[in-house]
């Protein structure tokens, strides 16, 4: 039976209240804890009911000082105010949590090396155990490799084949998916409203777009620069309405296209009958823009599962795996149809 004293209020309950009120010994209470297969499932139970009653929490810095290790692993990403950093950095932060470690993570709003830089020193302050970065611009990666850390690091935004120690999703690929399913409706030269191209993801997804033509021996159609909010798309699309031959447009993210239904919507060009608009990132609103938008879903969650198991593996000391990159996947909607006869 617990004692009838009740764990005084003043001070948080420690481990040796959880053992007492359980009627264990310390270590059991510390292997229980540890998740020991050692511990009786019976026992165990005892020492988990203890804990929710009680409202126990870990004393982690007792716990590094024993183990050497901080049970946190550090995340640095830029641009969370758009989609696709957004559910980068939730879907490392959920398979982080996940494996049992807490995530802390460092916002950039704007990149710069000195910011990233910051951003690591920060960290590393936290005494993680590792980093993962997401960090979408080609600078990223070589100020990344120039860092001198003692822990691992890891990419997860900004990926190029072949690179060691990151995971990426194929947005080369997905841009081929975009454009080759208007070409497959029978559009022949189809337009692009491209991401800033200072992103490693608008350079892919352009030369995807590109890459689809050139396997037909087409000519892609025009091509307009966006900065992934929805006035450029809007401008873009007030471009490219302006040109009969467009009969198509892949545009590197949903909220441009957005921006860019509305501009053929006010000048009476009617989707998908007289243009079809395929976007990229499937957002929770791209199946309700009108038309519902055939877009490129990208696979986050295993994206952050990918990212954390390199992290881990890191952390194992196994050696450096090359990043394979994921596949993303064309979902498609209403926005798109055949070509006009």
């Amino acid at each position: 039976m617990p004692p009838s004293s009740s764990v005084p209020s003043r001070r948080s309950p420690s481990m040796t209240d959880v053992a007492v009120y359980a009627g264990v010994s310390h270590q059991t209470v510390s292997r229980v804890l540890n998740d020991s297969p050692l511990v009786k499932e019976e026992t165990r139970a005892k020492v988990l009911a203890a804990i929710e009653l009680l409202g126990y929490r870990r004393n982690n810095a007792a716990r590094m000082l024993a183990t050497q290790r901080s049970g946190r692993i550090g995340m640095v990403s830029a641009h969370l105010i758009l989609h696709g950093p957004s559910r980068i950095a939730t879907a490392v932060q959920e398979a982080g949590h996940q494996a049992g470690y807490e995530v802390s993570l460092v916002s950039l709003p704007e990149f710069s090396a000195d910011s990233l830089s910051r951003a690591v020193d920060r960290l590393l302050d936290e005494a993680v155990e590792a980093l993962v970065v997401a960090v979408a611009h080609p600078a990223a990666r070589e100020i990344t490799r120039a860092l001198r850390t003692p822990i691992p690091i890891v990419l997860a935004q900004g990926v190029v084949p072949g690179q060691s120690m990151a995971a990426g999703i194929d947005q080369v690929a997905g841009a081929v998916a975009a454009t080759e399913h208007l070409l497959d409706l029978g559009h022949t030269h189809v337009a692009h409203v491209t991401g800033p191209l200072d992103w490693v993801e608008a350079g892919q997804r352009r030369d995807g777009w590109q890459l689809a033509h050139e396997r037909r021996h087409l000519l892609p159609g025009p091509e307009v620069t966006g900065d992934w909010s929805p006035a450029s798309g809007y401008a873009a699309g007030q471009r490219l309405v302006a040109d009969p031959s467009v009969t198509a447009v892949f545009v590197a993210n949903d909220d441009m296209a957005l921006g860019v239904l509305r501009a053929f919507h006010e000048h009476g060009r009617r989707v998908p009958d007289d243009v079809s608009v395929v976007g990229f990132d499937d957002i929770p609103e791209a199946a309700y823009f009108w038309p519902p938008l055939t877009t490129v879903n990208q696979p986050f969650s295993l994206l952050g599962r990918r990212a954390m198991e390199l992290t881990l593996q890191a952390l194992e000391g196994e050696s450096e795996a090359v990043a394979t990159l994921l596949l993303p996947e064309l979902r498609a909607r209403a926005s798109t149809g055949p070509a006009p006869s």
